[in-house]
């Protein structure tokens, strides 16, 4: 880790964004480790800061739109978009698909850069991707404050503030549930119950 991940490692750890327990992600694999960013973003002034340091990392062309999922990426893509003084929108899911609601509307060749807040297996990026393309929008790239994707990554440009490598199970081969450590899910994907 660079310094500057180490900052923000100890940061994040401090104000409870870094859990450990026994989770279920959003790709329904299970993890001992989970990045909560809610609980930094709370920070309205640490948010704006890490937007800016998102600005900061795009090493590509200025976006017209900062494009986030609801919910994990609307107050880390508010920010990012206020550091690069252009306007924000956000997809939702709709009967499962994601899509721009609430009179949000891209207009052919408008540039967009996707912005998360945990890149965690790239679905919810790559939902974003496919909505954008949809409207014929160009998406530049995708931003996030958190990677642990491991080794996989996007086939566009993608920078991350701080990259983790936590392990992840499936739920067959998962130590934690033959220990029968309890399950929480705290993700936003959907509402059902770990139970």
């Amino acid at each position: 880790m660079t310094s500057d991940e180490k900052k923000l490692h100890s940061r994040l750890k401090k104000c409870g964004a870094l859990l450990e327990g026994h989770f279920l992600l959003s790709s329904g694999l299970h993890s001992p480790n989970y990045a909560q960013c809610a609980l930094a973003l709370k920070d309205t002034a640490l948010a704006a800061g890490l937007g800016a340091r998102l600005k900061k990392a795009w090493k590509g062309p200025k976006p017209d739109v900062i494009l986030s999922p609801a919910l994990g990426g609307l107050i880390i893509g508010h920010e990012t978009a206020r550091a690069f003084g252009v306007d924000f929108m956000f997809t939702e899911r709709d009967n499962g698909a994601m899509t721009l609601r609430r009179g949000f509307s891209l207009k052919p060749g408008t540039k967009v850069l996707i912005v998360e807040d945990v890149f965690t297996t790239g679905k919810s990026t790559m939902e974003v991707f496919e909505t954008a393309k949809k409207a014929r929008a160009e998406v530049l790239g995708a931003l996030s404050i958190v990677n642990r994707m491991g080794e996989r990554s996007f086939y566009f440009p993608s920078a991350s503030l701080l990259k983790l490598d936590f392990t992840a199970y499936p739920a067959a081969d998962c130590p934690l549930c033959a220990k029968r450590v309890p399950l929480v899910k705290p993700g936003s994907r959907t509402a059902r119950s770990a139970a």
